[in-house]
């Protein structure tokens, strides 16, 4: 999964060479705003699954006092 740290510049300077050649110099800000947007996004569901996984661990304990309880 974290083969692509592992890639030296010559093959940044060819991935981007690519790029350029795929999808020409007035599409790629186009992109990179989709895939900024997409990121965003993804950072924003997984801050939410986060808060409410959170969440549930701190509502657990009062639940199981409640159960001692009775």
């Amino acid at each position: 999964m974290l083969l692509f740290l592992n890639m030296g510049g010559m093959e940044w300077v060819l991935i981007v060479f690519a790029v350029l050649l795929l999808f020409g110099g007035k599409k790629i800000p186009e992109l990179m705003k989709g895939l900024g947007s997409g990121i965003k996004e993804f950072n924003k569901a997984k801050n939410d699954v986060s808060e409410s996984l959170r969440e549930g661990m701190e509502d657990a304990p009062k639940k199981e006092k409640k159960k001692e309880d009775k």
